[in-house]
């Protein structure tokens, strides 16, 4: 069934916590055509162009790739060129994670644009499918948002970033972090305050434990490096057999995981490895990559765990759940565990429930 879902042919709205009616209403040739596709600009998850009459939704940044791309980053939103009844004002609220929605209401997401619910949810993500993946047309101003914590907009400070990893390796800079958010502008920047800040204590602690504190920024057991090539893939190995080794803040490591986080970021990481233990920005936005797109041996992306309120723990299942949950090492869960636990108190903030997995 198609998700599409515009003014053009939907009127449900939630007026006075109950559904209106759908009411049917006149349906467009095509769509509006969005502004079209340069290769110049950066395009983050959410943002639309158009090419070759085509409208295409980003899934996440990208930068010098036309649509529809071999990396899977643009999605097809059809036909535009038509002309469109005129958008309603944009009265709507902002998102707000763990708030309960009914079908057909309409909410600000956290990435500016506007969503439609298809099923009742208890706030699940509108980038998830309960939400339609086309944005929802309006116009005027938007409401009043809540001023970003802090001047780069993440809510964690360089003074708190120091006091989480005193020891850190100075590889590991704050600046680089910063700078790797753009890549994915929904990180620790979904839902409410608290959430905002669970969110990115969750990832650094992580972070913290494959790292020890991050100190390490190469797997520091040469004897795996040559284990780390998969041959099958069609694309082999071609830095060599020993060069796909964990890197970064989240060690990255297989060739395979190279060959999908460089295709997502526009970086030669399977040609270059060597970017994410020489780059601090790269190293960080691989960890990103990763928490916001990888569901790993676990059931959903770290971040969805995060912002739908299913719990630390559940970022411990996406990252390292097949060799630490349901009892395996109980140790190495306690130690993430402690990490999160001591970097929300750093934020101000309260740790919330399903700490374990």
């Amino acid at each position: 069934m198609s998700k599409v879902r515009t003014i053009a042919t939907v009127a449900a709205l939630v007026i006075g916590g109950a559904l209106a009616a759908i009411v049917p209403m006149a349906t467009a040739s095509a769509a509006a055509c969005a502004a079209p596709w340069q290769a110049s600009s950066v395009y983050t998850g959410g943002m639309t162009a158009s090419h070759n009459g085509h409208n295409w939704l980003a899934k996440w940044w990208t930068q010098g790739e036309a649509p529809p791309g071999t990396s899977g980053v643009w999605a097809d939103q059809g036909t535009c060129g038509g002309t469109t009844p005129p958008p309603s004002t944009c009265n709507h609220p902002n998102w707000v994670a763990g708030q309960w929605y009914t079908t057909g209401a309409i909410v600000r997401y956290t990435n500016g644009q506007y969503y439609i619910a298809e099923h009742d949810n208890p706030g699940y993500d509108p980038t998830i499918s309960t939400w339609y993946w086309e944005p929802y047309t309006c116009s005027g101003q938007p409401p009043v948002t809540t001023p970003p914590p802090s001047g780069n907009g993440f809510v964690v400070s360089e003074a708190q970033f120091n006091q989480m990893f005193p020891s850190r390796n100075s590889f590991y800079t704050y600046s680089g972090l910063v700078a790797a958010l753009n890549a994915y502008p929904a990180f620790a920047r979904t839902g409410s305050d608290t959430v905002r800040r669970q969110e990115a204590a969750a990832f650094l602690a992580n972070v913290s434990h494959e790292t020890g504190g991050l100190v390490h920024v190469v797997e520091q057991n040469t004897a795996n490096y040559p284990h780390y090539c998969d041959a099958s893939q069609p694309y082999g190995c071609p830095a060599g057999q020993a060069a796909y080794y964990g890197r970064g803040p989240i060690q990255l490591s297989w060739n395979f995981n190279y060959k999908a986080a460089g295709d997502a970021l526009g970086l030669p990481l399977l040609t270059n490895p060597w970017l994410v233990q020489n780059d601090a920005s790269v190293a960080w936005r691989t960890g990103i990559w990763y928490w916001m797109t990888q569901n790993g041996p676990g059931t959903m992306t770290p971040h969805n765990a995060m912002v739908n309120s299913r719990g630390f723990g559940e970022t411990i299942r996406s990252i390292n759940g097949s060799l630490e949950c349901n009892g395996r090492n109980p140790a190495q869960v306690q130690s993430r565990v402690n990490n999160y636990t001591r970097f929300v108190q750093i934020l101000g903030t309260t740790p919330g429930g399903n700490l374990t997995c």
